[in-house]
């Protein structure tokens, strides 16, 4: 049993072969920036609309508001650069 164990286990750590990546990192990688770009957009939505809000009420908050709504879109900026040097 023990040595099923561990062949199976060299199996599944062991690297893929060549230059290019294994099918699953990349789909692997791909979900991630598909799921930051579906949080970012969530995040940009809520804080879009919250900042229109400050700035009616007060002119001075624009550059806060500005400011926090591109906040959310470095996440997106951080996984692409991420893949890129993953790969």
């Amino acid at each position: 049993m023990f040595e099923a164990t561990s062949q199976l286990a060299n199996v599944v750590l062991q690297e893929s072969s060549g230059s290019a990546p294994a099918i699953g990192s990349t789909a692997a990688a791909a979900l991630a920036v598909g799921l930051a770009g579906l949080g970012t957009g969530i995040a940009q939505s809520r804080i879009g609309a919250s900042a229109v809000g400050a700035v009616a009420e007060d002119d001075d908050m624009f550059v806060s508001a500005l400011i926090f709504t591109a906040l959310p879109e470095t996440l997106i900026i951080i996984a692409f650069v991420t893949i890129f040097v993953a790969q």
